[in-house]
């Protein structure tokens, strides 16, 4: 008997693919247009095709505005030396996908990518869904963790205001970093709706643990994790004493980052480490004994205020300086305005330590949020102390980004910023801003900061390999 078109879709649909690593990413790169989902029912589907990953593994929610990749990563190191297997989930990738799902701070290797993909890719075909690249990576990370049995998974948080596929999962802490996607002048109500999208991540029980400086924002934290009976942990006061000039860039996310750890060892885990950095050993309160004493000098241990002074963030882009280029080059994300201001706070900060002979910033952006006066003013102050330029181009198109805040308006922010008295220019590339900043600064003594987006630091290192 013949099949009916529709079975023959059907069988086929079924049909167990065996995907090459290029497979996977044609296919990955294909489903960014896809329309996201606006709830899990897709996806928990699919989790309970693959077993209940998100059940079984202990999971950290980090989200916030800024600063959630490092805190993951710095977090994962902090753990890691606590003798921990650690899953990390980041966001976005610049050069591979493998680059998001991270075990021991180690990306996946081509051969495990594709295995992970194959299994979650013909689970998703079996059930006949339709997924967006994001919720495929992150039902690959859940499944992969899950596998590996790893003791915590650390995810990012993107996205606030709609369904994040991370929400599948079940935070054991769920650490905020700041929330700050809002205009300076925003108005209470506009920053307690702010609030609101990233609080739909507490769930019952959970430990909220947040780092944001602004007093209303951690009160409505506050009042809504004891509206959902989640546990309100002291909100970060003290940066973590890292070395010069991490401390003043990162030292509130590694303070996060020793937060979450201490209350995933002693609250959660219940780790047996016996030289652990966070664990405070039971009956050793108050004044040591002698014999205590003895021990402490024969055996020293590694404190936590060390571990910092010799920790940075491995991660690749965020603040990221390469010294072996010439001119040297500093890549960082930064696409918002508090984003921005840290980063120059760092140049000023490695200006101090070395002085430029030649600075040239090339911002590249995917939408209008930076072409605002702040922005511009955050520039004139700049380069009243710090002598130096800014060259504002086009990135290249990027299946990535989602954004929908306006094209971003090259000549209108040069001209902008040109009546702020701070000498710009504008290219139609990345290759000409580069190249124009390449004879501008000494190639010993310069510095070239690459910065704006995702987009434009991903074009120059994918300019890089192609060299």
């Amino acid at each position: 008997m013949l099949q009916t078109e529709k079975q023959k879709t059907k069988k086929s649909a079924s049909a167990v693919i065996s995907y090459t690593y290029h497979d996977a990413i044609a296919l990955l790169d294909k489903r960014w247009s896809v329309k996201q989902s606006t709830d899990a029912k897709k996806l928990l589907q699919l989790d309970a095709a693959l077993g209940s990953p998100s059940k079984s593994v202990r999971s950290v929610f980090v989200a916030g505005s800024n600063g959630k990749s490092t805190t993951i990563n710095l977090t994962s190191q902090l753990l890691r030396a606590e003798g921990l297997t650690v899953g990390s989930f980041y966001s976005p990738h610049f050069t591979t996908y493998n680059e998001r799902i991270v075990c021991n701070n180690d990306s996946l290797s081509n051969a495990t990518f594709t295995q992970v993909a194959n299994d979650v890719f013909n689970a998703a075909a079996t059930l006949e869904l339709e997924l967006h690249t994001k919720e495929l990576l992150t039902m690959m990370a859940i499944h992969h963790f899950a596998t590996q049995k790893v003791d915590v998974a650390l995810l990012e948080v993107t996205q606030f205001d709609q369904f994040d596929p991370v929400s599948i999962c079940t935070p054991l802490i769920c650490a905020i970093t700041r929330i700050t996607d809002y205009a300076t002048d925003a108005s209470d109500d506009v920053i307690r709706q702010r609030v609101e999208h990233v609080a739909r991540l507490m769930k019952k029980g959970s430990w909220i643990i947040s780092a944001d400086q602004s007093k209303l924002s951690l009160q409505i934290m506050e009042d809504l994790a004891e509206q959902k009976n989640a546990q309100w942990a002291m909100p970060i006061r003290k940066l973590a004493a890292m070395k010069y000039p991490y401390e003043q860039l990162f030292g509130r996310c590694a303070a996060l980052a020793e937060r979450i750890a201490q209350i995933f060892v002693q609250n959660i885990f219940d780790s047996k480490t016996s030289n652990s950095l966070l664990a405070k050993p039971k009956g050793n309160r108050g004044r040591p004994t002698l014999e205590a004493k003895r021990h402490a000098e024969l055996n020293p241990q590694k404190t936590i205020e060390q571990f910092w002074q010799e920790t940075v963030s491995t991660l690749s882009h965020r603040f990221e300086l390469l010294e072996k280029a010439k001119p040297a080059v500093l890549l960082d994300t930064a696409s918002n305005l508090d984003a921005f201001k840290n980063l120059l706070l760092g140049v000023r900060l490695l200006h101090y330590q070395r002085p430029f002979k030649g600075l040239v910033i090339v911002v590249g952006s995917e939408n209008n949020a930076l072409h605002q006066a702040e922005f511009c003013k955050m520039l004139r102050y700049f380069f009243k102390k710090t002598a130096g330029q800014v060259v504002f181009c086009q990135p290249a198109s990027d299946a990535q980004s989602t954004s929908n805040d306006g094209s971003w308006d090259v000549e209108q922010i040069t001209n902008d910023v040109k009546n702020m008295k701070v000498k710009a220019r504008s290219t139609k590339t990345l290759a000409q801003a580069l190249d124009y900043a390449k004879k501008a600064v000494d190639e010993t003594n310069g510095l070239v900061v690459i910065t704006g987006s995702r987009a434009i630091v991903s074009e120059y290192w994918n300019t890089k390999i192609k060299k």
